[in-house]
């Protein structure tokens, strides 16, 4: 038939024929779209319309890849934010973060700070992991929520501390307290002068969002900002960053970090799955046991920038405090005020969603050394190590009820 030839009666009836097959085909087949609770990246509930299109912005910007003519590197990890969080959640073992030495060790100058970025753009030379320092292999943890841990007041978290163990209960947690960086305006949340309680990273070694988001825009992607506008090089290489990055600094707007920071602020944490006889039984030998303790069901926030994320209940089973694991799970590595067995609580939610956006994965622990619920509980020690002994002790339906349990959050 020729390209323009008019259709017979007979094709114009088995055009119409499979049009109505294909769009029965659609009803059956078409999905609606997962709910809001299903994700890691929905808006908290009660954001206005200008909250809600200043989100979108920030969704857009935390997903943009960027390139060596945008930007990217000299050395980098990865090349957008979303590319180490999965859907906004935990990262994958190929995106795991190398820390390495003491951040107070003044050789880590020499080295190119504490974060190994083993990527580089053509003409750069990526880091290697140098001989004879501590390495700390750290999953990127996932951002939904950091809106409201990051408006729970220090009072909140304070509550919980009892550095001593008073109560003899083989539980001391502890806050980490930190400074905020010189860029960080004292209008942001937690930030000005002295130090603050750390809530972001594995280690609580971070107190402010914003610059948890300047710091990975430098670190992870080796974009520049305003607030830091000096390119991160490799110091072994020799090679002048000029010749070969392009880009004119800073690389990302004010307006750009603000709108990933409010993106970040807004996301919601999703929702745990719905309430049965087993888990409700698996949620009382979590107490029972311990687990409680340090996995503090939910703090309250307080004030906030953003509304929706102030006065709620956060329900991320956290203290935010810093607790010794053991030898074990130690990295050797401080940070901040942390020692190196010491790690910050490990928020439970959005374990119900996890393999969705991990490949039908469990990645566990700072590390993601533990592919199961039950193995990352059989692998605490320090002062988890009652609850953990606790738990190895259950009989099988115990044990099955409590990983329901934890598994649904």
């Amino acid at each position: 038939m020729l390209p323009n030839a008019p259709l017979s009666p007979a094709r114009w009836a088995a055009l119409a024929l499979a049009v109505a097959v294909a769009a029965s085909a659609c009803d059956l087949l078409t999905t609606e779209p997962p709910a809001d609770g299903d994700v890691f990246d929905a808006p908290l509930d009660g954001m206005t319309g200008a909250e809600l299109a200043a989100f979108v912005r920030g969704d857009g910007e935390f997903g943009r890849p960027f390139s060596p003519a945008t930007g990217l590197g000299p050395i980098f990890n990865d090349v957008s934010c979303a590319a180490c969080h999965s859907g906004d959640g935990r990262g994958l073992l190929r995106n795991a973060l190398k820390r390495i030495g003491t951040p107070s060790d003044g050789f880590l100058d020499s080295l190119g700070g504490p974060q190994i970025q083993d990527k580089a753009i053509a003409g750069m030379v990526p880091e290697p992991v140098p001989a004879g320092v501590a390495v700390s292999v750290r999953l990127p943890p996932p951002v939904f929520g950091s809106g409201l841990i990051e408006a729970i007041p220090a009072s909140a978290i304070l509550a919980n501390v009892d550095s001593l163990d008073a109560d003899l209960d083989g539980v001391s947690g502890r806050p980490n307290w930190v400074p905020a960086a010189a860029f960080v305006p004292a209008t942001e949340p937690n930030g000005g002068p002295g130090l603050h309680i750390g809530r972001f990273g594995r280690k609580a070694q971070n107190a402010v969002l914003l610059q948890q988001v300047v710091t990975a825009y430098l670190e992870d992607i080796g974009i520049t900002s305003s607030f830091l506008p000096l390119e991160n090089r490799n110091p072994k290489s020799g090679v002048p960053v000029e010749t070969v990055d392009h880009a004119a600094d800073p690389e990302v707007s004010d307006a750009t970090v603000q709108a990933v920071t409010h993106y970040v602020r807004g996301l919601a944490p999703p929702a745990p799955g719905e309430d049965t006889p087993s888990r409700l039984e698996g949620q009382a030998t979590f107490a029972t046991i311990g687990c409680a303790k340090c996995h503090v069901p939910y703090l309250t926030t307080g004030p906030s920038p953003l509304a929706a994320a102030a006065n709620r209940q956060a329900w991320m089973y956290s203290d935010l405090l810093l607790h010794d694991m053991g030898p074990g799970l130690a990295d050797n590595r401080p940070d901040g005020d942390a020692n190196g067995s010491e790690w910050r609580t490990a928020p439970l939610w959005g374990l119900r969603l996890m393999r969705q956006f991990l490949n039908g994965e469990a990645l566990l622990l700072h590390d993601g050394r533990a592919r199961s619920v039950e193995e990352a509980i059989l692998l605490h020690g320090g002062e988890a190590l009652a609850s953990r002994n606790a738990f190895a002790a259950l009989n099988a339906a115990q044990k099955k009820a409590l990983l329901d349990f934890v598994e649904s959050r």
